[in-house]
């Protein structure tokens, strides 16, 4: 702004004195040609015949002539014997430090020119000129007529004029640059939140927030940062979460191991009971490790790849292999008709480890149905069977990790992972997985998604 601001002060500044030169060659052009056209048809009045001498044309021509404050009009004749002509002037007063009326020396440059204009740099100060020289009747030259302007006050003037724009800019740069200041200072003021919450951001507290107010790009900016927030804070607690269920989880089959190999003795019976013991446990590990490796990477936007599937051949891909878990009544309960998005082998996983579940909590001969269904854009798919059900109190826990029930796993029993991991595959679905009543008494597990967006 400072820049434009000088750079306005200086065009004006320009386009003046540019004014001023314009208007003074006007003028001696003017002063000039009159002064011709004088001579051209001029009379004395004293004969009523053209002028006949030089001196009496200049002294009428001169009476006649109203000059401006700044413009001297002058009349030189030569002299015998005298380098200085003889000058013939109007009496009045002007502006000028030194006109020419007063500067002999002045007087005589321009009177040997032989240009018919020009300009006179003096310490006094800047003379623009115009000359005419008189010759009457085949007369030699010896006269001339001048026409002097004096340009300092007209040249003071634009200076005037630039110094108060210079003024006036620097106060209304002043002005901008508080105001800008302040504006700037409330609109980077979410920045420099955003920068303050992330210096005292930590691995250990990642619940800062940023406050959001208003609409414009800088609330955009703090709400991008508070969503990437959340996905770190989901991502670390993730971690944690890992470690210490990894921790937890493997630390009682680690103790088995260790407690056994220490008291395992020179029996070969004893011997071969350990271990039998120690490959269970250590397969049970690595069981546990997959199924949190595989919940870890439910958090990646790969872990599902959705792709159009027909939800019959699905269905009963699914139905066949849940027939080889345990000798249950097993029912192809309905099947949908149609195309859905969806990642089949995910949801095949899902629906086995469903099977699973419920071959688990139901006895020989009790019935397990598998089906799927369309309702609207939902595309459902379900396992049921005629077991003990689930207490209402539990419907939520069974989902979460290493819980079966309200209470922990045994030992010897599952981790506890399955139905988190279903859990897992509905949501990367963008799904859920939802736990119903079967009619008659048992569990009916539903994984539920659109097929279309999926």
């Amino acid at each position: 702004m400072a820049v434009a601001l000088a750079a306005v002060a200086g065009t004006t500044r320009s386009i003046l004195l540019r004014d001023v030169d314009q208007r003074v060659a006007l003028l001696l052009s003017q002063e000039a040609n009159e002064f011709k056209n004088f001579v051209d048809i001029g009379r004395d009045p004293a004969t009523n015949k053209p002028f006949t001498d030089t001196r009496e044309l200049l002294k009428v021509f001169l009476e006649r002539q109203y000059a401006d404050p700044d413009e001297e009009l002058l009349g030189l004749v030569a002299r015998e014997h005298d380098p200085d002509p003889a000058k013939l002037a109007q009496v009045r007063d002007i502006r000028a430090d030194l006109p020419l009326d007063d500067d002999a020396a002045a007087r005589r440059r321009i009177f040997e020119s032989p240009a018919s204009t020009g300009t006179l740099d003096r310490p006094s100060g800047e003379v623009r000129w115009a000359k005419v020289e008189v010759a009457l009747r085949g007369q030699d030259a010896q006269a001339a007529f001048v026409v002097a302007f004096h340009p300092e006050h007209d040249q003071a003037r634009a200076d005037q004029v630039f110094r108060v724009l210079l003024a006036i800019s620097g106060v209304a740069l002043l002005m901008t640059t508080g105001i800008g200041w302040v504006v700037a200072g409330r609109i980077l003021k979410p920045v420099r939140l955003v920068r303050t919450t992330a210096a005292q951001l930590t691995e250990q507290d990642l619940t800062r927030r940023i406050p959001v107010q208003g609409k414009d790009d800088v609330a955009a900016l703090a709400e991008t940062f508070n969503g990437m927030l959340d996905r770190l804070e989901r991502a670390f607690a993730g971690q944690r979460q890992f470690v210490d269920d990894a921790g937890h989880e493997l630390r009682t089959p680690i103790t088995i191991v260790r407690g056994h190999l220490e008291l395992m003795g020179d029996d070969p019976a004893e011997r071969e009971e350990t271990v039998r013991i120690v490959t269970d446990e250590l397969d049970r590990m690595s069981r546990i490790v997959e199924d949190l490796l595989l919940l870890a990477k439910a958090e990646r936007p790969d872990f599902v790849t959705p792709e159009p599937v027909q939800l019959a051949e699905l269905t009963a891909d699914v139905y066949v292999k849940a027939r080889t878990l345990g000798a249950r009544d097993w029912q192809l309960a309905e099947v949908a008709d149609g195309e859905a998005r969806l990642d089949p082998q995910r949801v095949t996983q899902a629906m086995v480890q469903l099977a699973q579940n419920a071959v688990q909590h139901t006895a020989a001969g009790e019935t397990i149905r598998i089906g799927s269904r369309v309702r609207g854009p939902l595309v459902e798919m379900y396992v049921a069977d005629s077991g003990i059900g689930v207490r209402p109190q539990d419907a939520e826990l069974i989902f979460e990790r290493f819980r079966r029930g309200t209470t922990r796993r045994a030992a010897s029993g599952g981790a506890g992972l399955g139905l988190s991991i279903v859990k897992a595959i509905a949501e990367g679905h963008r799904g859920q997985i939802r736990l119903q009543n079967t009619e008659g008494g048992g569990a009916t597990f539903v994984l539920a998604w659109d097929g279309s967006a999926a």
